[in-house]
């Protein structure tokens, strides 16, 4: 049996689920036959054709019927998974705008794949000659397939604009629960994997300024060590605009400072670690000459570069001012960009608060110093953040372990990271976000 397609088309993946799931519930062919209404010949034909494309038999034939293997059992999970993202998708749109169409009906149409395929494209890219492009169709094509899943929802899923096409917030879900289910698709194939001893797929991480001088780096050096057939994508981007991608699948999680678990409740944090926010400037700043401890309120009308307003070391900050009875700072730069706050401490006089780890390599060097200031409590809370339901695969297991261990075991020895020069074809792409 050769090697799981980890490239198969996820088109026609979808395609078959629908008698994958049949078979695997009833355990016959016959039986499913008689229940989704196709010939037995056909679902034979589905069945070896699903397991040619995804390079693994998935069911033990027996004279009394058909019974899931480990293969099938990792297949079934993510299929089930798969047709509730659509099943949800096509009730919502089905119960929109006084639209009353049978969402069992479109539930097969949007398991078809190649329909979902080039809404979830026409979404990202806003141009049916771009979607084109990406999926190898025709420009009419493209237009054509829109045109009937718009003509089987019984509404428009885009807006028409001059610069192209932007989804209507009624295909909102249906864009939403798209992405997941290409998710799941991926997760899927990278699981036939491991079952085969491979531990192979992508991760994307979105990745907060704390994690990203040493820790996040560390546990990936660590991992391809391991794995160096795993492929990590990081982003970097504001909380907000990562979690709106957590959330529908686009990365995997993220690590970083966690926010109240009452911002978002569709995803679930895990705390690793409590963190002190600390205040920074460079070496030979006149602040440093000041004896003893410096007041708090000696640093209001300093010039400071500051996270952004709504961020967790932002707030710690403010709160250890306001129990002081004092207003908090204003900022003559804010950025979360750690090359430009490393930079502007350096060439001037400003201050910045934040995490000792993301100064790490400066502090080292003597470049930049940590003040002499008592905060308080301005502590805040670094770990992950996951989707609720999600079901991570193997190479996103492994990874999350890996950060576990450091953050629990590591975080305070400053030795170097290990050479991952043996970690022949590895693959650490970057992926920074605008």
């Amino acid at each position: 049996m050769p090697h799981p397609a980890a490239c198969a088309d996820r088109d026609d993946v979808l395609r078959y689920l629908r008698v994958f799931l049949s078979v695997a519930h009833t355990g016959s062919v016959t039986r499913s036959s008689e229940q989704i209404f196709k010939a037995a010949s056909a679902i034979t034909r589905a069945l070896t054709q699903l397991e040619e494309l995804l390079g693994v038999e998935l069911f033990e034939r027996r004279p009394r019927g058909m019974l899931l293997n480990a293969y099938g059992e990792a297949v079934h999970l993510r299929a089930r998974r798969i047709q509730a993202e659509i099943r949800q998708a096509a009730a919502t749109l089905c119960t929109g705008q006084n639209i009353r169409k049978d969402p069992d009906v479109l539930t097969q149409l949007l398991l078809s794949g190649s329909k979902l395929r080039v809404f979830v494209s026409l979404a990202n890219h806003g141009q049916l000659a771009a979607c084109g492009h990406q999926l190898g169709m025709s420009k009419s094509g493209v237009s054509m397939s829109l045109a009937r899943l718009e003509e089987s929802v019984g509404q428009p899923l885009f807006q028409r604009t001059a610069q192209g096409l932007l989804v209507s917030e009624a295909a909102e879900p249906l864009l939403l629960h798209a992405k997941r289910v290409f998710a799941e698709v991926r997760h899927m194939q990278a699981e036939l994997m491991a079952l085969q001893g491979s531990v192979e797929g992508s991760i994307t991480v979105g990745a907060l300024p704390l994690g990203r001088t040493r820790l996040l780096p560390l546990a990936i050096v660590h991992l391809l060590q391991k794995y160096p057939r795993i492929q990590i994508k990081t982003r970097e981007s504001a909380y907000e605009e990562l979690a709106r991608d957590l959330g529908c699948g686009d990365i995997d999680f993220i690590f970083g400072a966690l926010r109240p678990q009452e911002e978002n409740r569709q995803l679930i944090s895990e705390p690793l670690f409590v963190d002190q926010v600390r205040i920074f400037c460079r070496a030979n700043h006149p602040l440093t000459r000041t004896p003893g401890r410096i007041p708090l309120a000696l640093l209001q009308q300093a010039s400071w570069i500051l996270p952004r307003q709504d961020s967790p070391a932002r707030r710690a900050l403010v709160r250890s001012f306001t129990r002081h009875g004092l207003s908090a700072p204003q900022p003559s730069v804010e950025s979360g960009d750690l090359a430009v706050v490393r930079n502007l401490l350096i060439h001037s006089d400003l201050l910045t608060a934040c995490s000792p780890h993301q100064l790490r390599y400066e502090m080292e060097k003597g470049d930049i110093v940590e003040l002499n200031v008592e905060l308080g409590e301005a502590e805040r809370s670094i770990g992950i953040i996951q989707r609720s339901g999600c079901h991570p695969p193997p190479a996103m297991q492994a990874l999350l372990e890996e950060l576990r261990k450091i953050c629990a075991n590591d975080l305070l020895p400053c030795s170097p990271l290990p050479d991952i020069a043996t970690a022949r074809g590895a693959a650490l792409w970057h992926d920074r976000a605008a």
